[in-house]
């Protein structure tokens, strides 16, 4: 790798020895994690006890902020990791040098001054721990030195300049994957430039569901079965390419992006909780898009205290008869079976009294949406992550045949559900990654093309530096996705990192299309473009599939708590 020198300043853009200050930085902020969780502990776990859940609900800001903390710290300890390993390939070049650079800049500053949990709530070090000692890591003569030197002008600009040279598709150059996962972006890109861009902000504005024939193509491309074995009729391919398809697919649009979700959450369910029988019928037809699944989870006033459901399922005969409520269910009307968690033990008030079960139900039409008997279900208008329809859905007397029941056993529903998060969050991690990747492109070619005062805007600092900041942190919390996915492709428990990659995501989406918007200007507010539905779809990344402080507190917790 050659220092990259600014035409302007005769100023070296790329700090020597670059990779190995994002090492000790990157340790620096591990250690700080790890010696500030006494300082935490002291105030949630009296006497070195256990964590007492209300404690840790009293002190709810230093919890979640050491959630943040830990997530930063593991986000960089993997781009430094990934700077190593491509440097030593030779592969380590000038754009991904200067997008380590600035983001370890930007962050190592926020880890001293205070890291935004949102808009308004700030967690600052001194939150967590008082003891100099421990503060006096994030002033590491690395991070010091990247703060101050890392992020100049120079440096933005020159982030800027290549990304308009490029369209955008720099911080995708050098991704860490091998050439297998690089020709299925390619491949997925593609498809989704000609078949979804194009139409996805009309059928946003129509709220119109997305074309069948579409969904119906993607099945034939293996979207729905790409982690599905071969023997069930899948790909059997991973959750490292399931996220390079989410990531490319969401580009596009995230209700696309978004078609498979449901069928990887069943297929999940099936593969790890489901008898052989239920594995060889439903896992093919999931697999081929014969079948389209929905997650009939959420209940009105329950949120994620899953463990409070109260829809009731009674074994009558040979069939459950199910009573309740549930809502915020995507794709109800269209799927042909649900995955629904009800209470089989009425006694039962927490999660131990459910089951999950596959309850096939009738494709619903546009003239008759919900046509099963003892089911009811009416639409919830919502501003973005249109496509497939969000609703409220109604149970009286509906029922599922005994045999669907998932593994046969009764009292398995949250533990068969819990296994699935992993997964789910990391799809989320990569669904949010495609939307700031459309942000940045999308607020990139505005910037271009827009001339104010006789020049583009892109010309001006404050509009650049928005676009490099929003690449330098796709490329860091792609690489923080991909650590996850690649942890459950080996088999290892990684809840903890696809949580950390799904809050922090989130919040990049979020910032990229706020920021996408402003670049727009008043034109970013209206609806005619892109940039608006841009900014609707990204806010949901933040709540469903646990909301960000229910993630900070998960994070949190499992650090805090003996890794339970």
């Amino acid at each position: 790798m050659t220092d990259t020198v600014s035409e302007n300043t005769n100023e070296t853009l790329i700090l020597p020895g670059l990779t190995g200050l994002l090492r000790e930085a990157a340790d620096a902020v591990a250690l700080f994690v790890a010696e500030a969780k006494p300082a935490v502990l002291a105030h949630i776990a009296p006497q070195g006890g256990k964590v007492d859940r209300k404690l840790a609900d009293v002190h709810q800001h230093r919890v979640h902020g050491y959630g943040w903390y830990a997530s930063y710290a593991e986000l960089m300890n993997q781009v430094a990791g990934w700077a190593q390993r491509l440097e030593a390939e030779g592969r380590f070049g000038e754009i991904e040098a200067l997008l380590a650079q600035l983001l370890f800049s930007e962050y190592s500053a926020q880890l001293v001054g205070g890291v935004p949990m949102n808009q308004g709530e700030i967690v600052r070090p001194q939150h967590l721990v008082e003891d100099r000692a421990v503060l006096n890591r994030l002033t590491s003569e690395a991070m010091t030195r990247l703060a101050a030197e890392g992020g100049s002008q120079a440096v933005k600009a020159r982030i800027a300049q290549r990304l308009a040279e490029a369209r955008g598709r720099p911080t995708l150059e050098q991704t860490g994957l091998d050439e297998t996962f690089e020709m299925i972006r390619d491949q997925f890109h593609a498809f989704a430039e000609e078949k979804v861009t194009p139409f996805a902000h009309e059928w946003h504005l129509k709220d119109e569901l997305i074309p069948l024939e579409l969904v119906q193509e993607l099945g034939e491309l293996g979207v729905f079965g790409l982690t599905i074995p071969e023997e069930f009729g899948g790909s059997g391919m991973g959750k490292t390419a399931m996220c390079v398809v989410s990531e490319e697919l969401s580009r596009a649009w995230i209700g696309v992006g978004s078609l498979a979700t449901r069928s990887e959450i069943a297929g999940e369910l099936i593969l790890t909780g489901g008898t052989d029988a239920q594995k060889e019928y439903w896992l093919p037809r999931i697999a081929s898009a014969e079948i389209l699944p929905t997650a009939v989870f959420t209940e009105p006033n329950t949120g994620s205290d899953l463990g409070a459901l109260r829809t009731r399922a009674e074994l009558k005969g040979d069939s459950y008869v199910v009573t309740g409520n549930k809502t915020w269910i995507t794709h109800a009307a269209r799927a042909d079976v649900m995955t629904l968690l009800v209470r089989t033990d009425p006694a039962t008030t927490d999660y131990r009294g459910l089951s999950m079960l596959l309850a096939p139900k009738p494709r619903g039409t546009d003239e008759a949406p919900f046509p099963a008997e003892g089911m009811s279900g009416g639409e919830i208008g919502v501003i973005g992550y249109r496509g497939m329809k969000e609703y409220e859905l109604g149970f009286d007397g509906f029922t599922v045949p005994a045999e669907n029941l998932l593994g046969g056993v009764t009292g398995q529903g949250f533990k068969q559900l819990m296994a699935t998060f992993e997964s789910a969050r990391i799809q989320t991690a990569a669904r949010a990654v495609g939307v700031a990747q459309a942000a940045l492109e999308v607020g990139l070619s505005y910037a271009l093309d827009r001339k104010q005062f006789g020049q583009p805007i892109f010309d001006f600092p404050r509009v650049h530096n928005k676009l490099a900041m929003m690449a330098a942190e796709i490329m860091g919390v792609r690489q923080l996705t991909y650590f996850a996915a690649h942890q459950k492709d080996e088999g290892k428990r990684c809840d903890l990192e696809a949580g950390m990659a799904k809050l922090i995501a989130a919040r990049v989406a979020w910032a990229a299309a706020d920021n996408a918007l402003q670049i727009h200007g008043g034109n970013g507010f209206a609806m005619e473009y892109a940039a608006s539905r841009l900014l609707a779809d990204a806010r949901i990344l933040n709540i469903f599939e646990g909301a960000g402080e229910i993630q900070a507190q998960v994070i949190a917790r499992r650090l805090l708590d003996g890794g339970n």
